[in-house]
């Protein structure tokens, strides 16, 4: 299952990310989305897991991490985007 997270505090780390989510089961990857140009955490992340998923979801869901409340969901297939000024 692939989860989404939001929210995260910009100190969190992709480890951090993993072992939070660790306490409901195995975690294949973890993965703070960063900015491309600054290279800072965006405050976003995925956390794939073969199980325990929603477990993890129902658990940590607006729960505070480093100070922040999280919102944990089923992450939505990525759709095409569309690019401007391109055919």
């Amino acid at each position: 299952m692939n989860i989404y997270v939001s929210g995260l505090s910009y100190k969190l780390t992709n480890d951090d990310l993993r072992l939070l989510f660790e306490q409901h089961g195995e975690v294949t990857s973890a993965k703070i989305i960063m900015d491309k140009f600054t290279q800072q955490s965006r405050g976003f992340g995925f956390v794939e897991m073969p199980e325990g998923g929603q477990k993890a979801i129902d658990s940590l869901h607006e729960s505070v991490v480093q100070g922040k409340k999280i919102e944990v969901s089923v992450a939505k297939p990525q759709t095409e985007r569309k690019t401007f000024g391109r055919y």
